[in-house]
């Protein structure tokens, strides 16, 4: 049976897949639609590891909390370039990946059950992309806020405890957002980060060739400036830095019990190819 651009259109239009994947699929069933659409979902999960090893370092933020405030989940899913991550189809999935870790209130992606739709995501768009990390809290105490910056790319979940003040708890959550603390407070930093700072401050000062009191002196000055700058209760407050972070919350009776600060792509490492060889690449088909 000839293939139709009519029958391309409806098995797009039923797949979400690319032109032609849907032409070659009828082409190779002799246009038997229900045969073709088979076809392209036991191809889906083989096409979709095919793009696996593309490192997906662009996408977006999503943050979900719940009517009474007591859960807060906060998603990163990852794709490989910031136009793909402008997609409809993907940005309708970074919404359901949120929807769904805070329905089933899990940080566990598997769990999430979305894995066959984000296959066929990556077939339909031509882009490796990922559920990289979820955050969850859930409040026993207090109520979880939420800070997703404008370009969704940057968000912070905090669940605020002695307050309900809306304003309060979104100004702290953006205040994370802004200055990524490592802790909420001074002793919340472990002994071996500590220990690491002191190594590299030691090896600093002691370059200074001062006497071993004043280079000592110095070092816990270093320590005790490093603890301040990453720990939240330390921070000078964006909105007003002449006030820390820990009168702010003072002044309202707040505490912060727990937070996470996600950005898009911290930490990945991307491979840089360049131009010319990646074309070579395409036209050998290694893509």
């Amino acid at each position: 049976m000839a293939v139709t651009a009519a029958m391309v259109k409806e098995l797009r239009e039923r797949t979400g897949l690319g032109m032609m994947d849907c032409k070659k699929a009828l082409t190779e069933c002799d246009g038997d639609m229900d045969a073709a659409i088979d076809l392209l979902r036991k191809n889906s999960a083989v096409k979709a590891a095919k793009k696996a090893d593309r490192t997906a370092a662009e996408g977006l933020l999503a943050v979900r909390v719940s009517d009474d405030g007591k859960t807060g989940v906060l998603a990163e899913v990852n794709i490989e370039t910031d136009f793909a991550a402008k997609n409809d189809q993907f940005i309708a999935f970074v919404a359901k990946v949120a929807d769904t870790a805070l329905a089933k209130a899990t940080s566990d992606i598997d769990a999430l059950g979305l894995e066959s739709e984000r296959e066929a995501l990556v077939q339909s768009i031509g882009e490796n992309l990922s559920i990289r990390r979820i955050a969850l809290i859930q409040a026993d105490a207090g109520r979880v806020v939420s800070y997703l910056h404008t370009d969704q790319r940057k968000g912070a979940l905090v669940q605020i405890e002695g307050s309900d003040d809306a304003e309060l708890g979104r100004d702290i959550a953006m205040h994370i957002t802004a200055t990524s603390p490592m802790v909420t407070e001074p002793a919340q930093v472990s002994e071996d980060v500590i220990a690491k700072e002191r190594e590299i401050f030691t090896a600093q000062a002691e370059e200074s060739g001062k006497p071993p009191e004043i280079i000592e002196k110095m070092i816990e000055g270093r320590i005790r400036k490093f603890l301040a700058e990453v720990s939240l209760t330390e921070q000078a407050f964006v909105k007003d830095p002449n006030t820390k972070v820990s009168a702010l919350l003072k002044s309202a009776g707040a505490s912060v019990g727990s937070f996470h600060r996600f950005e898009v792509g911290e930490g990945i490492e991307v491979a840089t190819t360049d131009f010319a060889s990646e074309v070579q690449a395409q036209l050998r088909g290694d893509q």
